[in-house]
C-alpha cells in the first residue's frame, strides 16, 4: 500500500496531497539550501491525527517534516533533507481561548499573526511581533524560532512569550510542558483557576527551551499559551536620525537600562523604506531623502494617565538624546510616526517587505551585543566589497533582546532572482560574509542550511552532545532528519 494511501486512513483521502504542484511549494524556498522533493503532504487536523502519524512514521520509518507556516518560506529549516512526509499543521487553526485577567491566550500552530492580533485587540490585548511579520507567519513558529519581537523591555526570557505547550515527540508520546503538565489535566486545571500561564518544568528542567530553535527535529507543537500585554491607550513613534552607526550604541544602552519605551529597534535606510514603500522604484526614491540609519522609539501609555505617561518618557528621552548629540523628531521625509506605528501593528501585506526591493532577499543574522555591531557591520562591508557586491543593497536591521542585554543582528542581501549570475555572486557571498562573521565572534544561535556546518564542525563535543538528546526523544530520527538544533 502507497503511503499516500496508509495517511489517508488516518486523516482521510482529502487531506493527504501528491500533485507536483502542491509539492513543489515544500521541494524549496528563499534560501540556498538544496532543493528536495517531499514524497507527500499530509494536513492534520488535531492532535489525534498528529500523534497516529508520528507513531506511523516510527513503525516505518519516514521522515516527517513539520511546517506551520504559509508562503514564502525561509532559511531552508522546512526542506526535506531526505525527502520523506511534509506535516502541513495550518489547518490546525483554533484560538482556543483568550484570558483577558490573565492576559493569557492559547492557540494551535496554524494561527498567524495576522489572525491573532486583530482577535487580541477585541479585548484589548497584544502580543510582542517581530518586525513587521509576513502575513502567513504563524505566531507559535515564530516564537519556537526564537525570532526576536521589536518590544525588548517584555522581552525578559529567551522563550518569552511563550508559556505552557502540548508537544508530541519522535516517540509518538504526548507530553505537557510548563504547569500544564498537571497534576490534573488541562481542563481540570482550568476549573480550579489555573491559566497555563507559568511556563518553567515540569521538575527542574526547561521542556519549553528544549524545544525552541530545533527546527521540529524533537517535538510538535499542538498548542501553547502565550503572555499578552494590554494594548496602550496612548501612543507615540519617535524617529531618531543617525549619520554613524557609532552614534547610536551610548544611546541605546541608556534607553534600554531606564526601560524608556516600548518599540526600540534601529534600521537603515533602505529596510525602513522597504518597509514604508511597495516596489523597488518608490524604495529607491524613498530612501534617498532618509538619512543612513534611524532609530525608531515607541513610546506608550497604558490605563493609568497615559497622556501623561507619553508626555515624561517623551521628555526624559528628549533630554538623553541633547546628550549624545542626537535630535528624535516625529517626522521624517514626510513620514509621521503613527503611521509606522499603524504599519508595525499588523504583519505585511503582500508582497513581503524583504522581497518587496529586488525580488529576493537572503539573510544573515546572529546574536551580539550592540557596543560590537559597528565592527560587525565593518567586516561585513569588507566582505561585501572584496565581492563586489554593493553596500546600498544591504538591507541591516538591529533589535535588542532581553532588555537590553544583547541585540540579534541581520543583514538583508537583496538580489533579482531571475538573473543567475547575480544569485551565484551572493550567495558566494552568502557563505564568505557568514564565515568572516563567525571567525570575529558573531554568535550564530539558530545555525540553519549551510551554516549548520560552519557551526557545528567548530564544537564535536557539543554536536555529539545534542545528538544524544535527540535520539531520547526522536530515537527513530523521523522529525526532520538532517537538522540539528
Amino acid at each position: 500500500m502507497a503511503i499516500e494511501e496508509e495517511l489517508a486512513e488516518i486523516v482521510g483521502k482529502e487531506n493527504v496531497f501528491s500533485e507536483p504542484n502542491v509539492l513543489q511549494k515544500y521541494a524549496k524556498d528563499h534560501s540556498f539550501v538544496r532543493e528536495v522533493m517531499p514524497q507527500c503532504v499530509v494536513e492534520p487536523k488535531n492532535t489525534e491525527d498528529i500523534q497516529r502519524i508520528v507513531q506511523w512514521a516510527g513503525q516505518k520509518s519516514i521522515p516527517l517534516i513539520p511546517v506551520s507556516s504559509g508562503e514564502p518560506h525561509f532559511r531552508g529549516d522546512t526542506v526535506p533533507s531526505l525527502g520523506g512526509v511534509i506535516l502541513d499543521l495550518s489547518g490546525m487553526d483554533k484560538i482556543v481561548r483568550i484570558d483577558r485577567r490573565n492576559r493569557v491566550a492559547m492557540i494551535e500552530p496554524g494561527i498567524t499573526f495576522t489572525q491573532l492580533v486583530p482577535e487580541l485587540k477585541k479585548e484589548g490585548l497584544r502580543v510582542p511581533t517581530p518586525l513587521y511579520p509576513r502575513s502567513s507567519k504563524s505566531v507559535i513558529g515564530s516564537y519556537l524560532e526564537r525570532e526576536p519581537t521589536i518590544i525588548p523591555k517584555y522581552h525578559i526570557d529567551t522563550s518569552e512569550p511563550m508559556l505552557c505547550t502540548e508537544v508530541i515527540f519522535g516517540t509518538g508520546d504526548k507530553f505537557m510542558t510548563g504547569e500544564a503538565a498537571g497534576p490534573g489535566t488541562v481542563e481540570e486545571q482550568q476549573r480550579f483557576g489555573k491559566v497555563q500561564k507559568f511556563g518553567a518544568g515540569p521538575g527542574q528542567v526547561g521542556f519549553l527551551k528544549l524545544l525552541q530553535a530545533t527546527q521540529g527535529s524533537i517535538g510538535i507543537v499542538t498548542w501553547a499559551t502565550l503572555r499578552c500585554e494590554v494594548l496602550p491607550k496612548a501612543r507615540k513613534l519617535l524617529f531618531v536620525p543617525i549619520q554613524q552607526i557609532d552614534q547610536m550604541v551610548d544611546f541605546m544602552y541608556r534607553i534600554l537600562r531606564l526601560r524608556l519605551g516600548d518599540e526600540c529597534l534601529l534600521l537603515n535606510n533602505l529596510d525602513l523604506a522597504s518597509i514604508l514603500s511597495l516596489n523597488g522604484a518608490s524604495i529607491e526614491s524613498l530612501r534617498r531623502t532618509l538619512p543612513p540609519w534611524i532609530l525608531l522609539l515607541g513610546i506608550a501609555g497604558y490605563e493609568s494617565f497615559p497622556d501623561e505617561r507619553v508626555k515624561y518618557q517623551e521628555e526624559d528621552i528628549m533630554d538623553i538624546a541633547r546628550q549624545f548629540g542626537l535630535v528624535p523628531v516625529s517626522e521624517i521625509s514626510g513620514i509621521r510616526g503613527e503611521e509606522v506605528l499603524n504599519l508595525l501593528d499588523m504583519p505585511s501585506p503582500e508582497p513581503y517587505w524583504k522581497l518587496r526591493y529586488k525580488g529576493d532577499c537572503y539573510d544573515i543574522f546572529f546574536l551580539t551585543t550592540l557596543d560590537k555591531v559597528p565592527h560587525f557591520i565593518s567586516v561585513l562591508l569588507q566582505v561585501a566589497e572584496a565581492h563586489q557586491y554593493p553596500a546600498a543593497d544591504i538591507g541591516i536591521y538591529i533589535q535588542p533582546i532581553q532588555q537590553g542585554r544583547s541585540c540579534h543582528c541581520e543583514f538583508g542581501l537583496t538580489c533579482d532572482p531571475s538573473d543567475e549570475r547575480e544569485v551565484a555572486k551572493v550567495s558566494k557571498f552568502f557563505l564568505a560574509a557568514s564565515e568572516s562573521l563567525m571567525k570575529e565572534g558573531a554568535f550564530f544561535s539558530r545555525p540553519y542550511g549551510p551554516w549548520a556546518g560552519m557551526v557545528y564542525n567548530r564544537d564535536a563535543v557539543s554536536r555529539e552532545s545534542m545528538r544524544k538528546v535527540k535520539n531520547i526523544f526522536d530515537p527513530r530520527d523521523i522529525l526532520n532528519p538532517g537538522k540539528l538544533y
